[in-house]
C-alpha cells in the first residue's frame, strides 16, 4: 500500500495466489470509476492476430452469447468510456462509469468477454477477414476480401506518418515481436486462420498473463470478490511465455529506406521525403532513467527555443519534424527519434549532418536553467490539474512499463522523480550533457530511416492485393467455393436477424437522476464594461482563465486566415517573414497529415457547409477549404501580403469590445484573479466606437440561404469517408430531444449493422450537433454510394417505426451517458460561457429527453429527415468513383 499525496491517491498492489494475476488498485475520491484488464500480446507475424482477437472477443461470450455485447452495452449502460486497444505488445480493455450498479454490469460483461469468448467462425469472418462474393446473393459476382479489421488497416496504411512510425519500430527493434505489425498488414491479414486466432487466445488471454487495474472511490473488496468469482477461480496458474527479450545491441549503425503514397496536399511535389535518425535507449522499467530521458527529449525538441527546432525546423529544409519525433516509451526499450519531413532528396545528407552537429553543440553548451525549470514546473502543474478521465490516463500511462514487469506504483511517484532529478542536476551540472553523450553521440544502435513517395504506391498496393486474392481464389475447390457462398449467405442472414440481447445486464431509465445539479456562476464587469464569468470550484490551487472573442465585426475576406493567426499568435516573431514561413509550412503539413485519421470529420464539415452560417464558417476554419488554403499559402514565395493581414485580424480579435472572459478558481483566489483580468484588459486595444453587447453564441448573416451541395474530394485512398448532413432545429427546440434520441437509435439498431457488420467499414452512424445539424457518417469504408443509400434506408426504417420501447429506452441511456459525463472543476460553467446554454435550458432539455415517445420519433423522422423535407448536403473523401463522376449533381474537387 503506497500513499501518493501529491496525486491525492493511494495505490494498492496485489497478486492472485492461485493464478499469479497482477492487480493494481488506485483509491481516489473520484466517482468516475475505471476498470481495465491488459494482456501481454506478442505476435510473431503481421496477420494482425492480437487486433482481430481484440475485435472478436467482444462479439459474444459464454454467459452473454448474443452477437456483439460490446456495442449493445453502449446502449444498456451509463458508461463514460468503453473501448479496447491493441498496442505493439499488449491489448487493453478499459471502461469507466459513475454508477456502481453499472460498474458491476460492465465488469461482468468484460470479464466474460476476455476469458470466455465464443470466438465463433462467423465473428472472425466479419471482424477479421473473409472471402465473399461482391454481391453475397449472387454466386456469379467476383470474390473479394472483406472484413472490418482488413478495411481498418487498409485505411491506416494510407497515413504516411503511420507507415513511417511502423517501419521505424520494425527496423530499430528487429529481433522479436516489434519487427511485425501487431495491428495487421492488409497483405498479411488473409494468412490468418480461425484456428490460429483461437490458439493465440488460449496462450495469451490467461490470468497468469493478465494485469488488472481499478480506480476511483468504489470499495476494492467488492471488485476483488467479483473478479475472483466470475473469472479467476476457474483457472490454474500456467507458465506464460510472452516475455519480450532484450533487443541485441548493434555494433554499427544501420540505414533503411521505404516508400509511401504521394501527399495530395504537399506544398512542393519535389519535397516529400522524410528522414530521421533514431537511437535505442534503456529498458523502460528503469523508471528514473526513463523520466530523465523523457525530460531530456522535451528539452531537445520542445518549443521554438529547443536546439533541434532551431537547427532543423528553422533551416527551412523541411516542413515539420519527422513522425515519432522525441522520446517513445511504448516498447520494452525506449527510443528517441529526430528528423524532418517535407524535404528534397538531395538534402538528406545535410539533415543527417545537422543532427550530428546539434548533438555536439548540446554536449558542449548544455541547456539554459530557465528551460529546465519551466519543464519541471509544467510537470508540477499537470500533477495539480484534475481531469475527468484521470483513471483512463493512469491506465494508459502505466500500461507499457507494467507490461514488462516495471513497478507501476514507482512510475506514479512523479514527485519523487522530480526531487531525484533536481538532486542529480545540483550534484553534477553536466548531468544532462553526459546523458546526451552516452545515449546519442556514443550510441551505435542507431537507425537512419528515410521515406519517399512512389507515384504508383497505391497502384502497387492494389496490384499486390489483387495477386493475393487471385492466389487465394485459384486454390479453391468447387466445394470450397460452394461453402464460401453458403457461409456468405449465413453471415448475411445472421447480421439481418433481430437480436435478442435479453441475456445482457442493463440499467433502466428509472436509474437516471431526474434533475441536474446547478452550477453557481457570478457575472461581474471588469474595466466597467467587459463581462467576466466567475465560477468558484475546488481547482487544487490552479486558476483557469479564458477569453472569448466575437468574430462578428471581422471583415469577410480576413476570416479564412483566423486559424493561421491563432497558430502564430503565441510566437514572439510575429513580423519575421522567415520565421512565419516555417510556421506556415508546419501548419500545412500537420493539416495534410491529419486527413487519413479524420476523413469522416472533413466529409461531415463539408456536407454541412451550405446549411447554416456556422457550418460555412466551420468549413472555412476546419474543413478541406482550410487545408487547401494552407497548402496555397505554403507554396507562396512572397508571404508579405499574408503577414499584413495578421495585424488587421488582431485589431478585431484582441479587442475588448468584442470580448468576454471567464475564471474558474478556488474561492480564495477570485479577488486576485479579478485584478489580473483588469491588467489583461488594460493591455488590449479598444475601438473608439461605443461597445455593443457581444452575442458570441450567434453567427449573424441575414443574407444566408441554405442550399444542397454534393462534393467528392478525389484522394488516392483505398477507402472512403462519407458524410451527409441535414439541417434540423437547435438545442432549445422541443423536437431537438427526439432527434437526439433518434440519432442514437438509428446508429445502434440500423446503421451499425448495415455499415460496419455488412458493409465492412470500420465505423459509421448518426449524430446530432448542438446547432441542429443531423449527420450521417462512415469511416474507413470500402463503399460510398452504397453507404449513402444506406443512410436513406435508415430514414425509411425510422419512419416505419419498426423499433420497440426497449430500443428507445436503450437509446435514452446512451444519450444520458453523454449528457451526464463528468465535468472537471476547470470546465464547470463552460456550456453557459461558450454556447449560452444555461442550467435551466439543460434541465428543460433533460425533461424532454425523458418524455420522448415512439410517436415523436416517427414524427421527427418524417418532419426533418425525409427526402425533400429539409435541406441536406453530401460529401465523400475517397478514390475515383464512376457513378459519381457521371452524375452532374456532384462537384468533383
Amino acid at each position: 500500500v503506497t500513499p501518493l499525496p501529491e496525486l491525492f491517491l493511494t495505490a494498492v498492489k496485489l497478486n492472485h495466489d492461485s493464478t499469479g494475476a497482477q492487480y493494481l488498485h488506485v483509491a481516489r475520491e473520484d466517482k468516475n470509476n475505471l476498470f481495465s484488464v491488459q494482456f501481454r500480446t506478442t505476435p510473431m507475424d503481421s496477420t494482425g492476430v492480437p487486433h482481430i482477437l481484440e475485435h472478436t472477443v467482444l462479439c459474444g461470450s459464454m454467459k452473454y452469447p448474443c452477437r456483439d455485447p460490446f456495442f449493445k452495452m453502449l446502449n444498456r449502460s451509463l458508461a463514460t468510456f468503453m473501448n479496447a486497444f491493441t498496442a505493439s505488445d499488449y491489448t487493453l480493455y478499459p471502461f469507466s462509469t459513475q454508477n456502481s450498479k453499472d460498474f458491476q454490469n460492465l465488469l461482468s460483461v468484460y470479464l466474460d468477454a476476455v476469458f470466455f469468448p465464443c470466438l465463433r467462425e462467423l465473428d472472425f469472418w466479419q471482424e477479421g477477414w473473409r472471402l465473399e462474393h461482391e454481391n453475397p446473393t449472387d454466386p456469379q459476382s467476383p470474390l473479394v476480401f472483406k472484413g472490418v479489421v482488413f478495411n481498418e488497416m487498409k485505411g491506416a496504411f494510407t497515413d504516411n506518418e503511420r507507415i513511417f512510425s511502423q517501419y521505424l519500430q520494425n527496423q530499430l527493434l528487429p529481433d522479436h515481436t516489434y519487427s511485425v505489425v501487431s495491428g495487421g498488414d492488409p497483405l498479411s491479414i488473409p494468412d490468418l486462420s480461425w484456428e490460429q486466432l483461437k490458439q493465440f487466445h488460449a496462450t495469451h488471454y490467461h490470468p497468469s498473463n493478465a494485469r488488472f487495474f481499478t480506480y476511483g472511490n468504489l470499495p476494492l473488496e467488492q471488485h476483488l470478490r467479483q473478479i475472483h468469482e466470475e473469472a479467476l477461480s476457474k483457472f490454474q496458474r500456467i507458465e506464460s511465455s510472452t516475455t519480450v527479450p532484450a533487443q541485441k545491441l548493434w555494433d554499427i549503425p544501420r540505414e533503411y529506406h521505404v516508400t509511401c503514397g504521394p501527399d495530395t496536399f504537399a506544398t512542393d511535389s519535389t519535397k516529400q521525403t522524410t528522414i530521421s535518425v533514431s537511437f535505442l535507449l534503456p529498458d523502460i522499467t528503469d523508471i528514473f532513467e526513463a523520466f530523465t530521458l523523457n525530460l531530456l527529449s522535451s528539452l531537445l525538441i520542445g518549443g521554438p527555443n529547443s536546439p533541434f527546432y532551431k537547427a532543423l525546423i528553422e533551416s527551412g529544409l523541411g516542413t515539420d519534424f519527422s513522425p515519432e519525433v522525441g522520446y517513445n516509451g511504448y516498447t520494452r526499450e525506449a527510443y528517441f527519434s529526430v528528423g524532418l519531413q517535407g524535404i528534397a532528396d538531395k538534402h538528406m545528407e545535410t539533415v543527417k549532418n545537422i543532427i550530428t552537429r546539434t548533438i555536439d553543440e548540446v554536449i558542449e553548451k548544455g541547456f539554459e536553467d530557465n528551460r529546465v525549470e519551466a519543464l519541471l514546473h509544467k510537470i508540477e502543474i499537470q500533477m495539480k490539474h484534475q481531469s475527468t478521465s484521470f483513471g483512463l490516463a493512469l491506465t494508459s500511462y502505466i500500461a507499457s512499463c507494467w507490461n514488462h514487469e516495471g513497478d507501476p506504483t514507482e512510475l506514479l511517484n512523479l514527485g519523487k522523480q522530480v526531487t531525484q532529478f533536481r538532486k542529480c542536476l545540483k550534484e553534477n551540472p553536466n548531468f544532462l550533457q553526459e546523458k546526451v553523450k552516452q545515449y546519442f553521440k556514443n550510441n551505435q544502435h542507431r537507425l537512419t530511416l528515410s521515406m519517399s513517395p512512389d507515384e504508383k504506391y497505391y497502384e502497387k498496393q492494389a496490384q499486390m492485393e489483387t495477386e493475393k486474392l487471385k492466389q487465394k481464389v485459384d486454390s479453391l475447390s468447387m466445394k470450397d467455393r460452394q461453402q464460401i457462398y453458403e457461409k456468405g449467405l449465413e453471415l448475411r442472414t445472421l447480421q439481418s436477424k433481430p437480436q435478442d440481447a435479453s441475456c445482457l445486464p442493463a440499467l433502466k431509465v428509472s436509474d437516471i437522476e431526474r434533475t441536474i445539479s446547478f452550477t453557481e456562476l457570478d457575472i461581474a464587469l471588469a474595466a466597467d464594461e467587459i463581462p467576466v464569468q466567475y465560477c468558484a470550484q475546488p481547482t487544487n490551487g490552479v486558476v483557469y482563465f479564458r477569453a472569448f472573442s466575437s468574430l462578428n465585426t471581422l471583415p469577410e475576406e480576413l476570416r479564412p486566415y483566423v486559424p493561421l493567426f491563432c497558430s502564430v499568435l503565441t510566437n514572439p516573431h510575429f513580423e519575421d517573414e522567415e520565421h512565419f514561413k516555417v510556421l506556415v509550412k508546419m501548419t500545412a503539413q500537420e493539416l495534410s497529415n491529419g486527413i487519413p485519421d479524420s476523413g469522416h470529420l472533413y466529409a461531415s464539415i463539408r456536407a454541412s457547409r451550405t446549411l447554416t452560417p456556422a457550418g460555412d464558417l466551420q468549413e472555412t476554419f476546419n474543413g478541406m477549404d482550410q487545408v487547401r488554403l494552407m497548402k496555397r499559402i505554403a507554396e507562396t514565395s512572397d508571404l508579405k501580403p499574408i503577414l499584413r493581414k495578421l495585424p488587421r485580424i488582431k485589431k478585431h480579435l484582441l479587442n475588448c469590445d468584442n470580448m468576454r472572459c471567464s475564471v474558474n478558481a478556488a474561492p480564495q483566489q477570485m479577488s486576485q484573479a479579478g485584478k489580473e483580468i483588469e491588467n489583461f484588459i488594460k493591455n488590449l486595444g479598444r475601438s473608439k466606437k461605443e461597445r455593443k453587447s457581444v452575442r458570441p453564441h450567434v453567427i449573424e448573416d441575414p443574407t444566408f440561404k441554405p442550399c444542397q451541395m454534393k462534393t467528392h474530394f478525389l484522394l488516392p485512398f483505398p477507402v472512403n469517408y462519407v458524410g451527409e448532413c441535414v439541417r434540423t432545429v437547435p438545442y432549445t427546440d422541443p423536437d431537438y430531444a427526439s432527434l437526439r434520441i433518434l440519432a442514437r437509435l438509428m446508429t445502434a439498431k440500423f446503421l451499425h449493422t448495415e455499415i460496419r457488420e455488412k458493409g465492412g467499414a470500420y465505423g459509421g452512424g448518426a449524430k446530432l450537433s448542438s446547432n441542429g445539424i443531423f449527420t450521417f457518417y462512415s469511416y474507413r469504408d470500402p463503399n460510398s454510394i452504397e453507404t449513402l443509400q444506406c443512410f436513406e434506408k435508415a430514414v425509411n426504417w425510422a419512419k416505419s417505426g419498426s423499433f420497440t420501447l426497449e430500443d428507445i429506452d436503450e437509446a435514452k441511456l446512451s444519450v444520458f451517458s453523454v449528457a451526464d459525463a463528468p465535468v472537471a472543476p476547470s470546465d464547470k460553467g463552460m456550456d453557459q460561457f461558450l454556447y449560452g446554454l444555461s442550467d435551466e435550458m439543460k434541465q428543460a432539455h433533460r425533461e424532454q429527453l425523458f418524455a420522448v415517445s415512439h410517436e415523436q420519433l416517427i414524427n421527427v423522422s418524417n418532419k426533418y429527415l425525409g427526402i425533400g423535407q429539409s435541406t441536406r448536403g453530401l460529401a465523400i473523401l475517397g478514390p475515383d468513383n464512376v457513378n459519381i463522376d457521371k452524375d452532374p449533381s456532384w462537384v468533383i474537387r
